[in-house]
């Protein structure tokens, strides 16, 4: 392992391993019809990573709490039947797990995604082996709160010490998470987040893509 990365790496789903936009814009758009309220009128790109409802509140200017559960149970519909086989992993991302699985990481999941549809797309992908744990916010009843409460009930659990890990996501509330637990945090720019330079949040690693970890992980044969 690289001495520049922490050993215990903790991914983020939704824009950061895997590319789920095209499989959530096809369900919401359902789920309005379905509904027969009128198609959101704003891209969802900026809004993917917090739970479902928020997105759907959030594309519809909706408050009314019925709305959202029927809006989100008609969703949950299209999702699991149709919509999460649109999700696949972004580039290299299912070679550069591997090769860090070969180099000794410990490769975590955290994310705000139902558990039983994390698992059949990791499985459809043919990467869920790699990780450790898979940890959601359905994992245990109740619910986790967010991100935070799973990221350290995860150090708690695996006794993992925070300094040999690093949080990878794409968004604020990864970030934050992040800093919540006193981990180290990694900024996926391909994904549908925005983390700028000017955050009031540390960045340790700024990643176009999963092809950058690997000149992290190469700088371990310099130090040989």
């Amino acid at each position: 392992m690289s001495p520049c990365l922490p050993s215990c790496i903790l991914f983020d789903l939704d824009g950061t391993l895997l590319d789920s936009l095209p499989g959530i814009e096809y369900s919401v758009r359902a789920a309005f019809a379905s509904c027969d309220l009128p198609q959101p009128q704003r891209g969802l790109r900026q809004m993917i990573g917090p739970p479902i409802r928020t997105i759907l509140s959030q594309a519809g200017n909706i408050v009314d709490t019925s709305v959202l559960a029927s809006l989100e149970q008609a969703f949950r519909v299209s999702y699991d039947s149709e919509g999460w086989r649109k999700t696949v992993c972004f580039p290299a991302a299912k070679r550069i797990l591997r090769v860090m699985r070969k180099q000794g990481y410990k490769l975590f999941v955290v994310s705000n995604k139902p558990r039983r549809i994390s698992l059949k797309i990791l499985e459809a992908e043919g990467i869920v082996d790699l990780f450790e744990t898979i940890v959601t916010r359905d994992s245990r009843s109740p619910a986790y709160s967010g991100k935070t409460e799973m990221i350290k009930a995860l150090l708690y659990g695996r006794q993992l010490a925070p300094e040999n890990c690093l949080v990878t996501g794409d968004t604020i509330e990864d970030a934050e998470a992040a800093i919540a637990a006193g981990i180290k945090f990694a900024y996926m720019a391909h994904g549908y987040g925005e983390v700028s330079e000017r955050a009031s949040v540390p960045v340790d690693y700024r990643l176009d893509g999963f092809q950058h970890f690997l000149p992290l992980m190469a700088k371990e044969f310099s130090h040989d």
